[in-house]
């Protein structure tokens, strides 16, 4: 074996003492590097973000610039178009998943590139270089900055993964203005989430941050045409996309103008950043589609009533409480229908609106049925004289009649012997109290209106009608509970009767049947137009009017409402929900199937009717108590008829013969009947102030 020389033995030492000098130096270099990178971490704290309103889906309702001005919402390469993510790495940095922060092939050619053309052609900076620049802003463009940049990326891929540098930098590149991320951007000059977008509209919006300003398409169309130009060329040499799709995406049109930031449910969304302003993003549950679209209605109808008029409307789950669109106002940023008032939530008359609940009061306590005969004449209650809406009377009327013709006489009738008390009882129960004048208990004029009332209010009443008498609790905000326990506010029979009886109301002229049950309102003065309607599981609420309170001639219910409240149930695109089968207990019975107590409406207290005191009572004079009048009737030949007198009473008088109405009313004390057979019978008459007389008679 050779042996080693002095001079080797030397030699291998020196080697020895270097290579551990270097070993240290590398130590004591990472050690130090370590520590300045310990001492000196990238400015990562998360920028301020938007705040975001979403609807029950997640998409987007409203969201409000961060607390420095800048619109900057979230990128989620989930929730991103993947062709984007392609391209932009293609064009930015292709190599940036392999890489650890700096491309040294691409620092060379810049490098390179500078030195032989004296000026910059192509940049060398990775994604990760870019949001070291971005979380980290110089005004100086030298060397040092670049070496900065270029340790802010290295220390940068160190703490986050790929994603997480991809994502921070689709949140934070700049757009154009105070747009701050490609979500921002993409509402902003497309009005779509960047998951939507085309191939040019991808294109442009990996074009724009290189230089945000002098690309910005509402104002250099031409520079962001050819900055997408170039995008969409060099993706097709790269392969990205192909050849054949270059020409058509180029010859998409640039967004002429920047689009407002989405604001649904816009009055909806300030409530809830109100009550809790510093979470970032609140989920409700508002269906976005069904939103956008009564948004739309509520605008045109607000434009065809005429200048000032505003709409509101609320459209929720009669089951859940659960709030599917609620529009405040035809137009949010609106000035001249001063839009920036919440009209869903504002107290104003409700008119004619809470009939339906004194009928269902007095079909639950047994006073009517759907074909009880009421009268509607001039009435005076203690003093209060309501009047019809036309100034007009329609006599005697079944109930079912009085409602669907919404005739104030009647429902005062019924509210009288009642009480308003119950009604306001009712009301409160369910969860919508009635703004009453301070220190005033509750009076018949509360039936047409005479007390204050939120379209939120009436919607949630409502809400009992469409779901067997439960109300339940109007919600918006997602995984919320109740703020009450459902209340039933009338007997599910009560509500089959109202149900049946307002499906049965004609639409609005040029409106089709939709299979709801709806009910109009106007309030004193033309101020307010009300329409609530209802399927067997939604309910839609309209309110029209103006939001000062002032008066708008010809302003009705049935004109303005209504025709609001069929287009928006048929645009809403919730569908129409049968109504449930009828509860056990609950008939339509016809005017002669009706126990007798049940025929004619006479109010508890004694005749009200202005006019009926001092008029003797009905009295039959034949056929007298206990008669045998002979018709012919055993004979089998032709059958004479019954002559009918009375005395006193006030006409028109109905006559019942064994419990069934005869065909016509009668005006004049003398009437006839020709009966089918002979042997006992019962004769009834009815005046129109709901007294009656009877008698017993035998017919052969």
């Amino acid at each position: 074996m050779k042996r080693v020389g002095i001079r080797g033995r030397r030699r291998i030492r020196r080697g020895a003492i270097v290579l551990s000098v270097l070993a240290v130096l590398l130590v004591a270099g990472g050690v130090a590097l370590q520590r300045l990178d310990a001492a000196y971490p990238p400015p990562l704290d998360p920028a301020p973000l938007s705040a975001e309103v979403v609807d029950r889906d997640g998409a987007l309702l409203r969201a409000y610039a961060a607390s420095d001005g800048r619109w900057r919402l979230p990128a989620d390469i989930d929730h991103l178009d993947p062709q984007l993510i392609e391209m932009l790495i293609a064009y930015e940095d292709k190599r940036f998943w392999s890489h650890s922060g700096v491309d040294l092939r691409a620092l060379g050619r810049a490098a390179w590139q500078l030195a032989s053309n004296g000026r910059i052609v192509s940049g060398g900076s990775t994604l990760s270089m870019q949001l070291a620049r971005l979380t980290e802003p110089r005004t100086e463009r030298s060397f040092a900055a670049k070496f900065r940049q270029i340790a802010r990326a290295i220390q940068i891929e160190r703490r986050l993964s790929k994603r997480e540098i991809l994502e921070r930098y689709l949140t934070l590149a700049p757009y154009g203005g105070n747009l701050e991320g490609v979500r921002a951007a993409s509402l902003a000059w497309f009005g779509k989430e960047p998951q939507k977008l085309e191939l040019a509209e991808a294109a442009l919006l990996v074009a724009l941050p290189q230089s945000p300003e002098a690309r910005r398409p509402d104002r250099h169309p031409q520079a962001a045409k050819e900055a997408r130009d170039r995008v969409l060329a060099r993706m097709a040499s790269a392969g990205v996309i192909a050849e054949s799709e270059v020409e058509r995406a180029s010859g998409g049109k640039i967004a002429e103008r920047r689009l407002p930031m989405p604001a649904y449910a816009a009055h909806l969304a300030d409530a809830v950043m109100r009550a809790d302003p510093g979470a970032r993003k609140h989920y409700l549950l508002i269906k976005r589609s069904a939103q956008a679209n009564l948004e739309t209605v509520a605008a045109r109808s607000a434009q065809r009533l005429g200048a000032g008029v505003s709409v509101a409307m609320i459209l929720a789950d009669a089951r859940t409480g659960e709030v599917l669109a609620r529009i405040g106002s035809a137009g949010y940023f609106d000035a001249a229908r001063a839009g920036w008032i919440d009209m869903s939530t504002a107290q104003r008359s409700p008119g004619s609106t809470l009939k339906p609940f004194i009928y269902g009061l007095a079909f639950e306590e047994g006073l009517v049925m759907q074909e009880t005969m009421i009268e509607d004449r001039p009435g005076n209650f203690s003093g209060y004289r309501p009047r019809n809406f036309d100034m007009a009377y329609q006599g005697d009327v079944s109930v079912r009649t009085a409602l669907q013709m919404s005739l104030n006489v009647p429902a005062i009738r019924l509210l009288d012997a009642l009480g308003p008390v119950r009604l306001v009882a009712r009301m409160r129960q369910a969860g919508a109290p009635p703004e009453l004048p301070p220190g005033e208990a509750p009076g018949l004029a509360i039936g047409l209106g005479g007390a204050g009332l939120t379209l939120e209010g009436l919607v949630q009443l409502y809400g009992g009608l469409a779901n067997r008498g439960r109300v339940q609790p109007l919600r918006h905000l997602a995984g919320s509970s109740p703020s009450r326990q459902p209340a039933q506010v009338l007997t599910p029979q009560a509500t089959w009767q109202i149900a049946d009886i307002l499906s049965g109301v004609v639409p609005p002229k040029g409106a089709p049947r939709l299979g709801i049950a709806y009910k109009t309102g106007t309030s004193y003065g033309y101020r307010d137009a009300w329409a609530v309607g209802y399927d067997g599981r939604h309910v839609l609420g309209v309110w029209a009017g103006r939001p000062d309170g002032g008066s708008v001639p010809g302003l009705t219910g049935y004109v303005a409402a209504a025709p609001i409240l069929f287009e928006a149930f048929s645009k809403s695109g919730i569908g129409i929900e049968p109504f449930p089968p009828a509860p056990p207990g609950a008939l339509r019975m016809t005017a002669s199937e009706l126990p007798f107590s049940l025929r004619r409406y006479a109010a508890p207290d004694g005749d009200l009717v202005t006019g009926a005191a001092g008029e003797p009572a009905p009295e039959i004079v034949f056929p007298p108590q206990g008669a045998r009048v002979d018709l012919g009737l055993a004979r089998g030949g032709g059958v004479m008829p019954l002559a009918l007198k009375i005395n006193g009473g006030r006409a028109p008088f109905r006559w019942l013969a064994n419990g069934v109405p005869l065909p016509e009313m009668f005006r004049r004390r003398n009437a006839s009947w020709v009966p089918d057979s002979g042997g006992a019978s019962t004769l009834t008459v009815i005046d129109a102030a709901g007294r009656t007389a009877s008698v017993d008679v035998f017919l052969e």
